[in-house]
C-alpha cells in the first residue's frame, strides 16, 4: 500500500499504545518537590524512553508517535496556586516559536551540546537514544537508506537534502514530545533550498525525484497530527512560509519554494499549512502557482504582503533585518525565526462589545454621531487597558529543547517580547456604527429610544427596522466609504490605545485584525447589534464582511478591506474570501483569481486568505462524513477535515459569503 493510503487510512494507527504508568506522573512530581524544569526533562526522558520506533512502508523520512497521550506536569491544584501570582497563556507552554532550524540543521545537535545545561543534555541524549533505536529498526527492516541517514544526523550537521529533511523531522518531533505546541516551520525555503540546490547540481535529484522526497516529508506532518492540541482537530500550528525577501532584500521564492507548493497538491492533506510571502514585484506567475492551491480546495496559501507587514514591524521597533526575515506562526500572526519571543495571541478585543457597551452607556446622551463616535474611541480604549491589565507576570513552563533550538535565554525572554491583542468583528462594528450615523443622526429615521429597545429584545420589538438595518444599511465589503471608513477609525483607535504600553516582558502590545476562534465566543457575549445581525449570529471571520452582508463581489471587498493603514495594526489578521468551488472550472478562473490577489496586495492590504468550498458537498458530509474524510476546508488560520469539526464551525463555514469573478 503506498505511504500516503496508509496514512489516510491510519494503518499506523496500530502501532499506538496507551501508558498507564504515565496517568499519574504529576502527582508523583508533587510528591518528590520537583522543580518544573525538572519535571519536564524527566518527562521528555520517561516519553523518549516509551516510544517505539517503527519504519512504515516505503517511507524515507521518518519518526513517528507510539504514545498517544503527554501527561501534564503539574496538578490541577499546582496549576491553580500557580495561576494566583502568574498569568498562564493557553495551556501554559511554549507555542507559536520559529526556532533556529538552519543553523542546528547545518550543525547538529552536538554543537548546542557544548553549551547546553544539564537540562539541555538530558533532553539531547535522549533525542540521540531514540534516534538509535530508529536506526537499529532500520538496519533490522534492511534499510540501509535509512541506517545512513541517521548515523549522520541528528548528532552532525546534515550534508545533503534528504539529510536536512530528517533533522527536521526529529526536531518538530522532539518539540512537540517536549509539549510544545503549534511548532512552525519557519522560513522553509529559505534555509532548506541550499541542500536541494547542491544536490541536484551534483545529479543526485532532478525535480521529479526532489518532488517525491519532497511528497514523503510532507506526509510526515499528517502522521500524528491528530495528536496535536488545538481549539479544533486541524489547529496545531503546522505553518510553513515560502518566499518573501531575506534579510539583505534579496527574493527567497525558489525551486524548492515551487516544489512545495505542488507536493501540497500532490498529497491533498491539512499539513504543512502554506504561507507566501509577496510584495508588489512579485511576478503573477507566482499567485497563479498559488490560486493553483486555492482551486484544489486546501485553504491555502495564505498571503502576507511584506510592504506592509516590514514596514509595520518596524514601526514597532523590530530591527530591519529581523523584520524582513519575518515569520508565520499558526495562523497569521508575525514572528521573528532565532530571536524573537513574541506571544501573539495573548488576548483579544471584541469591536461590537465595545460598539454595544457605547450604545448603552452614551446614545441617549449624544447630541452629533461625531460626539458619539469619540465616546466609542474612549470605550475601546477602556476595553485595551483592561486586557493589557490583566496580563502581568506571565509563566510559561521550561522547555530546555526550545532553549537549545533559539538564539536566546527563551526562559528570559528574546530579542522581542511583544503581546499581539486580535481584534474580533470588525464589520460588525463598522457596520453598525454606519447604521447609527444614517439612520438615527443623520437621517433621523430611526430613534435612539428605538433602536435601543429593538437591540435589547432582539428586534422583537420594532421589528420594522430590522430589515433596514441588516440588508439597507452601509456594509463593509460594498466599497462604501461610510462603512468602511468606521474600520479606519475603529482600527486606529485600537492601536493608539496600545502605544506606549509595556508588557511584563519589557515588550509591546500589538494590534490585529485575527479573530482566531473569538467570532463565535465574542458573539455570544453580546446580544443583537445595529448593523442588523440577530442575536446568537456570529461574525465574521477574521478581517471579513458580515455573513448576511449583500455583497457586489469580491473587487468591492479587497477596495473596503485595503483601506486601513495596516503598518498600524501589525499583529496580522487576513482577510478571508470564500469561492464557490464552481467557479474555478473556468479555463481563466486561476488566473482571474492571481490577479484578484496581486491588486489587493498592490493596494495596499497586508494578507489574505482564500478558501474554495462547496455548499451542497458539504451539507453531505454532515449526513455522511464516512464520504468525505478528506473534504477539507478553512477555519481561520488554519484548515481541517471537515468531518472533524464540531458543527458549529462546519455551520459557519457553510454560512460564509461565496464569491465569484
Amino acid at each position: 500500500m503506498p505511504l500516503k493510503e496508509y496514512i489516510l487510512e491510519r494503518k499506523h494507527h496500530e502501532f499506538r499504545q496507551e501508558h498507564s504508568e504515565f496517568d499519574n506522573i504529576a502527582e508523583e512530581f508533587k510528591r518528590e518537590g520537583l522543580q518544573d524544569i525538572e519535571r519536564i526533562t524527566r518527562r521528555f526522558e520517561m516519553l523518549s524512553k516509551a516510544e517505539i520506533p517503527h519504519i512504515l512502508p516505503d517511507e524515507k523520512i521518518c519518526f513517528m508517535r507510539t504514545v498517544t497521550k503527554i501527561p501534564d506536569i503539574f496538578t490541577e491544584d499546582e496549576w491553580e496556586e500557580i495561576k494566583k501570582d502568574h498569568y498562564v497563556h493557553e495551556l501554559g507552554y511554549l507555542s507559536n516559536l520559529s526556532p533556529n532550524y538552519e543553523d542546528v540543521i547545518k550543525t547538529g545537535l552536538l554543537t548546542r551540546y557544548e553549551t547546553a545545561d544539564e537540562y539541555e543534555k538530558r533532553t539531547i541524549n535522549a533525542i540521540f537514544d531514540l534516534t538509535d533505536r530508529y536506526k537499529a529498526e532500520a538496519k533490522k527492516e534492511g534499510r540501509c537508506d535509512i541506517v545512513k541517514v541517521l548515523e549522520r544526523v541528528p548528532r552532525y550537521g546534515a550534508t545533503n537534502f534528504r539529510e536536512a529533511l530528517q533533522f527536521f523531522r526529529i526536531i518538530h518531533y522532539s518539540l512537540w514530545l517536549e509539549g510544545n505546541y503549534h511548532n512552525t516551520c519557519g522560513r522553509f525555503d529559505k534555509y532548506m533550498y541550499p541542500y536541494l540546490k547542491a544536490d541536484m547540481e551534483k545529479g543526485i535529484y532532478t525535480e521529479k525525484t526532489a518532488l517525491r522526497l519532497l511528497d514523503d516529508f510532507f506526509l510526515s506532518f499528517n502522521k500524528d497530527s491528530d495528536l496535536y492540541v488545538g481549539v479544533q482537530q486541524g489547529d496545531n500550528g503546522q505553518s510553513m512560509v515560502l518566499g518573501g525577501m531575506d534579510e539583505n532584500g534579496n527574493e527567497v521564492f525558489n525551486l524548492l519554494s515551487k516544489l512545495c507548493l505542488i507536493a501540497s497538491n500532490d498529497i491533498m492533506m491539512i499539513d504543512p499549512k502554506i504561507n507566501l510571502r509577496v510584495n508588489k514585484n512579485t511576478p503573477i506567475e507566482i499567485y497563479e502557482l498559488g490560486s493553483n492551491l486555492t482551486k484544489a480546495g486546501l485553504g491555502f496559501p495564505q498571503y502576507s504582503n511584506d510592504d506592509i507587514v516590514i514596514e509595520g514591524l518596524k514601526k514597532l521597533g523590530y530591527e530591519e533585518k529581523d523584520a524582513r526575515d519575518y515569520a508565520i506562526a499558526a495562523c497569521w500572526e508575525f514572528i521573528i525565526p532565532k530571536v524573537g519571543a513574541d506571544v501573539a495571541n495573548i488576548g483579544a478585543l471584541s469591536f461590537p462589545k465595545v460598539i454595544d457597551v457605547a450604545l448603552h452607556k452614551y446614545l441617549l446622551i449624544s447630541d452629533t454621531f461625531e460626539a458619539f463616535l469619540e465616546n466609542v474611541k474612549e470605550e475601546v480604549k477602556t476595553e485595551v487597558d483592561s486586557i493589557c491589565e490583566g496580563i502581568k507576570n506571565l509563566y510559561f513552563v521550561p522547555s530546555p529543547f526550545m532553549n537549545v533550538m533559539m538564539d536566546c535565554n527563551i526562559y528570559e525572554g528574546g530579542k522581542y517580547n511583544n503581546f499581539g491583542i486580535h481584534g474580533t468583528g470588525i464589520a460588525t462594528a463598522a457596520d453598525s456604527l454606519a447604521a447609527i450615523e444614517k439612520y438615527v443622526f443623520n437621517n433621523k429615521t430611526i430613534s435612539k429610544e428605538d433602536l435601543i429597545e429593538a437591540i435589547d429584545t432582539d428586534f422583537s420589538k420594532h421589528s420594522e427596522i430590522l430589515p433596514i438595518l441588516r440588508y439597507e444599511s452601509p456594509k463593509m465589503g460594498n466599497d462604501d466609504d461610510m462603512a468602511d471608513q468606521k474600520a479606519v477609525i475603529l482600527l486606529k483607535a485600537f492601536s493608539d490605545s496600545l502605544k506606549g504600553k509595556t508588557n511584563c516582558r519589557g515588550g509591546k502590545f500589538r494590534a490585529g485584525t485575527g479573530s482566531a476562534m473569538y467570532y463565535l465566543w465574542h458573539a455570544d457575549e453580546i446580544g443583537a447589534s445595529p448593523d442588523g445581525r440577530r442575536k446568537g449570529e456570529s461574525f465574521g471571520t477574521n478581517f471579513s464582511a458580515s455573513l448576511f452582508a449583500r455583497i457586489k463581489g469580491p473587487f468591492s471587498v479587497i477596495k473596503s478591506f485595503s483601506k486601513p493603514d495596516f503598518t498600524e495594526a501589525t499583529n496580522g489578521g487576513p482577510l478571508t474570501l470564500e469561492f464557490a468551488s464552481s467557479m474555478f472550472e473556468g479555463e481563466d478562473a486561476v488566473k482571474k483569481v492571481a490577479m484578484l490577489v496581486k491588486t489587493y496586495v498592490d493596494m495596499g492590504g497586508h494578507q489574505l486568505q482564500l478558501n474554495a468550498v462547496n455548499t451542497k458537498l458539504m451539507e453531505d458530509a454532515q449526513a455522511h462524513p464516512e464520504r468525505h474524510r478528506q473534504l477539507v476546508v478553512r477555519i481561520w488560520g488554519w484548515s481541517a477535515y471537515f468531518v472533524e469539526l464540531d458543527k458549529e464551525y462546519q455551520d459557519h463555514v457553510m454560512r460564509r459569503q461565496q464569491y465569484q469573478v
